[in-house]
């Protein structure tokens, strides 16, 4: 029978196979072995627990393993060399019986390869409590941000990034946060239901909610593990705080014309017609039919319907749209570094040349954009990246080239304020996912 140690190590290795082999996302495979093995709920905890840590915490137990496997003659087998992983993850970040969890991972060794592998990684996790497994300290480093990036298990390009647009004095919180677990949060439909009125209906299934400083429709939650379900489908939804901020700093109006480019499954949709009370229009703009498929669904749960094109945001779309709008928001495809806390491998399948490849179609996106805009009208540029390339270098370049200039941002968002005015939520910080937000106005 599969174990939560068993499911952990073959999610693990969904996640980063061998090559030629296709790689899962670590929710998909997670989900997919949890049913096979039917875990429990605790089960489940403990395998997500070891994967998800396992990936994250990758260039870290790769540093503590190096000095047992690092100057084999031969490599190491993959299936083995992930099970260390996630044995030492075990050993180094939980409260481990060290003899049961030695036990284990052993007899999986000799599952996945043969007695001799059992006795190496028997070697090797007895050795490393032997020894004790070393903490990193700065004085092994040429410098902070190779320091930063082992410490806390990061790209070291990454760390110089956030170095750059956050500074030294928030880099280690923002470091340690993308470690810890992401912000759990629903946005509430206002035109059905209060936000206190709902918090009221899940503090009867006893989770625990606060509101959101930022976003009137934001609960932020204190627990997500038993969160499967919500006491009413249409009155909300599953969605990250700040993925809210976009269109809570669109503030869309009833009788307005919203067009929603790049609306994927919906969920800033879904806050646009609650905001427009189903009154004036909104149109949707996604280049994926299952993806609009799926919006029109959600949309049908609360009784509501927009007007859907299937089009590429880069080309020429005057032919299918045709008209101006009152407010527009951009929610454009990006290097999604902002949320690497949430997706474990996430920060292992990014590359440091992401933000100048999407740039361009960024930048494509948001002109085309402008010119559906009205005089006066309202545009949200967001993005859930902190790549300056990707978002004041695009937005720099758009205010030289086209009749917008920067628009007022609500007060309660000057904790988030840029020096040029936009919006910037630090990833990992209280949870939240890194985004970025620019509020522009059509000038003629």
């Amino acid at each position: 029978m599969t174990n939560a140690r068993e499911v952990a190590l073959l999610t693990v290795r969904d996640v980063f196979p061998t090559q030629g082999t296709s790689a899962r996302g670590a929710q998909e495979s997670l989900d997919y072995r949890v049913r096979r093995a039917e875990l429990d709920g605790r089960d489940r905890a403990f395998a997500t627990e070891l994967a998800y840590g396992a990936m994250k915490m990758r260039r870290r137990l790769d540093r503590a393993l190096e000095r047992y496997i690092g100057e084999r003659t031969t490599p190491l087998a993959p299936a083995i060399h992930e099970l260390l992983r996630c044995a030492m993850y075990e050993l180094m970040f939980t409260k481990a019986d060290e003899h049961a969890t030695v036990f284990e991972w052993v007899n999986l060794a000799k599952k996945y390869g043969h007695g001799g592998l059992g006795k190496l990684v028997n070697a090797v996790l007895r050795s490393a409590l032997r020894d004790g497994i070393p903490v990193p300290t700065r004085e092994e480093f040429a410098n902070d941000d190779d320091y930063l990036a082992v410490t806390y298990s990061l790209p070291t390009w990454m760390v110089r990034q956030w170095r750059g647009v956050f500074g030294a004095e928030r880099l280690e919180a923002i470091c340690a946060g993308v470690n810890l677990p992401a912000q759990a949060a629903l946005s509430v439909n206002l035109a059905r239901v209060g936000r206190v009125a709902f918090a009221e209906q899940l503090a009867e299934r006893e989770i625990a909610s606060v509101p959101s400083p930022f976003t009137p429709e934001t609960l932020i939650l204190g627990g997500f593990a038993g969160v499967r379900a919500l006491p009413d489908e249409g009155s909300a939804w599953f969605e990250s705080e700040s993925s809210a901020m976009a269109v809570d700093i669109l503030a869309p109006q009833p009788d307005e014309r919203v067009l929603d480019i790049c609306s994927g499954r919906g969920n800033k949709t879904l806050q646009i017609v609650a905001r427009t009370e189903g009154t004036g229009s909104v149109t949707c703009i996604e280049h994926d039919e299952r993806k609009i498929a799926q919006m029109q669904a959600r949309l049908g749960v609360i009784g509501a319907s927009v007007e859907a094109i299937c089009a590429d945001a880069t080309g020429e779309l005057f032919t299918t749209v045709g008209r101006r709008f009152d407010r527009i928001l951009l929610d454009a495809p990006c290097s999604a570094t902002g949320v690497i806390g949430r997706h474990p491998e996430a920060r292992w399948k990014k590359r440091h040349d992401d933000g100048a490849r999407l740039a361009g179609a960024q930048k494509a996106m948001l002109a085309n954009a402008i010119r559906f805009l009205d005089a006066g009208g309202v545009l949200v540029y967001s993005v859930c990246s902190v790549d300056p390339r990707e978002t004041t270098d695009v937005i720099e370049s758009i205010l030289q080239s086209q009749p917008v200039q920067r628009g007022l941002i609500p007060a309660r968002y000057e904790p988030l304020l840029t020096e040029a005015g936009d919006v910037l939520v630090p990833p990992g910080i209280e949870g939240r996912d890194g985004f970025f937000f620019a509020r522009l106005e059509r000038s003629a």
